[in-house]
């Protein structure tokens, strides 16, 4: 019973062995070299020897360690540590995670129709998707899990409770959750359903020919929800600009960024190709459909979260000149990857080629295969960055992500809003504001809701940091070390007392941000994610500026000229 799998594992080893020496010899026999069959031979004398002693380590350790192993959970330990030493991309995906990599290539996965997160210590809802069985049945954004069918979820994390509520379509879970409001537990029966997960969140004419697509990922259908999109758009009256947002979406998969790349740029324009250690890495991908939206300006919104199948779209747009990019610099993520099934239904994630945009650049930042001598991932600094031309001759350089036409940094809301959203406070008080106010469904953030948010902070005992204070006390920290005179510490002191008087009036100062993040978050309960996006927008710096180059066609035409 014990020797079948490891003899069938030793029959699998050969086999492969078999077959890398063919390829090594069909290699030599091609180039006729005989300095490449003593290379090869080398190189395939080291695969066999590293196979052969990982397989001894492994047997010796499990057999004779001290204390019993885990045969698997060990396996997957020396997995995870050889994959460690290449990129971060390159990952052992067991059975159990497989339904991340369905989720990606098919866009669906078996569920209720909420995502969840952590929030004040709990776990909890933060969207109710549309028409699945989640908001048929009356979950609501704030609900804290406490119990997934038999599962106490208190000890769980975010993915272990995710992972609960997921599974086939057509099965019942239970679901029992804590509401603002209410005494007791409720309890749900709740039915999995194919749940599609949406690439565009938000489309729509936001002004008389002015367009906006919020894209938040690429799964399988990004193409074709952005098709559907652009044409929905149109409908609604002639078109002479759009605004399409890629900030915050860490990619997907390559040709669903061709895809859309094919709905703004003529037919057979090379959008991406990719080459690699292997022949069958190097490859050329066209648009190959009209565009739908072929002239007019186009802004690209940005920022460091945007990776990956993003990049390829914001960095071919801007190569081949038919966008102005707007916001921060993409994180730089330029390497493609192939997912390969192993046996007993774990794959392989691997990287295997890098991808190079229209301008002939290579968009990754970080070298993997080279570290300095504390160990920190070689980064090529701006001076040695090779330079390439866009279509028009616009200069762009390698390495370190895509850099926008006209760099916006994100608005700094400031310490006091900084720490009200990272203790969801915000999220807390209209998860309350709702239960108590049922019937208000205006959206409008009043005078009222203010004073009542005001003493909810005050009931809470919030407190923050200014950045002035932590600065005051480090001067006077180092006042004190240097042995300044009493009069330059009470100075320090009558200074640090005068920014304490001025921090009870914080409320006032960040009245403003303030009301915006409880309109946005007021939005998000009344209309759904679709509402806290359109009200974000007003007070968002980054798509305010790329409003205004979109319809001023003189501040894009010298942009593009640059």
């Amino acid at each position: 019973m014990t020797t079948g799998k490891p003899r069938m594992m030793v029959a699998q080893m050969w086999m492969e062995r078999r077959r890398l020496l063919r390829a090594v010899l069909t290699i030599c026999a091609v180039a006729g070299l005989g300095a490449i069959v003593a290379s090869a031979q080398e190189y395939l004398f080291s695969v066999n020897k590293g196979i052969e002693l990982f397989g001894r380590v492994y047997r010796e350790i499990t057999v004779n360690y001290v204390d019993d192993l885990d045969p698997q959970k060990f396996m997957e330990a020396g997995i995870d540590g050889m994959l460690k030493s290449l990129d971060p991309y390159t990952v052992y995906i067991t059975k159990e995670d497989g339904d991340e990599v369905d989720l990606l290539t098919n866009g669906s996965y078996g569920g209720i129709g909420v995502t969840i997160g952590l929030r004040d210590g709990a776990v909890q809802v933060i969207t109710v998707m549309d028409g699945y069985s989640a908001q048929r049945q009356g979950i609501i954004a704030g609900d804290r899990i406490i119990q997934v069918d038999s599962v106490r979820v208190e000890a769980k994390s975010v993915n272990e409770i995710r992972g609960l509520t997921r599974g086939s379509p057509g099965t019942e879970v239970r679901v029992v959750i804590e509401r603002e409001g209410e005494s007791r537990p409720l309890e749900f029966v709740l039915v999995r359903e194919e749940i599609r997960v949406k690439n565009v969140t938000f489309a729509g004419l936001l002004e008389p020919g002015i367009g906006y697509i919020r894209l938040e990922r690429f799964s399988r259908l990004a193409g074709e929800e952005v098709r559907q999109a652009l044409r929905d758009i149109k409908l609604q009256g002639p078109v002479t600009g759009l605004v399409l947002d890629l900030r915050g979406n860490p990619g997907g998969l390559l040709e669903a960024a061709v895809d859309v790349v094919g709905k703004f740029v003529p037919r057979g324009s090379l959008v991406v190709s990719t080459k690699g250690r292997r022949q069958e890495a190097e490859r050329t991908y066209r648009s190959d459909e009209e565009p739908l939206l072929p002239a007019g300006a186009l802004v690209v919104l940005t920022d460091r979260g945007s990776a990956s199948a993003s990049e390829i779209v914001a960095g071919s747009l801007q190569d081949m000149d038919r966008a102005v990019i707007v916001g921060e610099r993409t994180f730089g993520k330029g390497l493609v990857q192939t997912i390969l099934p192993l046996d007993y239904d774990a794959q392989l994630k691997i990287t295997t080629a890098r991808y190079y945009i229209p301008s002939g650049r290579s968009i990754q930042e970080i070298d993997y295969m080279h570290r300095d001598r504390e160990g920190v991932f070689l980064v090529t600094p701006d001076s040695l960055k090779k330079e390439f031309r866009t279509s028009r001759g616009r200069k762009v350089f390698e390495h370190g992500g895509i850099a926008p036409d006209s760099t916006v940094a994100d608005a700094d809301d400031g310490p006091m809003v900084r720490d009200l959203y990272r203790k969801s406070l915000f999220f807390r008080f209209v998860n309350g504001y709702v239960a108590r106010h049922p019937a208000d469904t205006t959206g409008r953030v009043t005078d009222a809701m203010m004073a009542e948010f005001k003493a909810f902070l005050e009931a809470q005992k919030f407190d923050f940091q200014e950045d002035s204070e932590q600065r005051i006390k480090e001067l006077r920290a180092n006042a004190e070390a240097s042995h300044y005179g009493t009069e330059v510490l009470e100075d320090l002191d009558r200074l640090a007392g005068a920014f304490a008087a001025e921090k009870t009036r914080a409320f006032e100062r960040y009245r403003e941000e303030i009301a915006g993040a409880l309109g946005v978050e007021l939005a998000a309960r009344l209309k759904g994610e679709k509402g806290r996006i359109v009200a974000s927008l007003p007070s968002d710096r980054q798509f305010q500026v790329a409003l205004g180059i979109v319809k001023n066609p003189a501040v894009y035409a010298r942009i593009m000229s640059r």
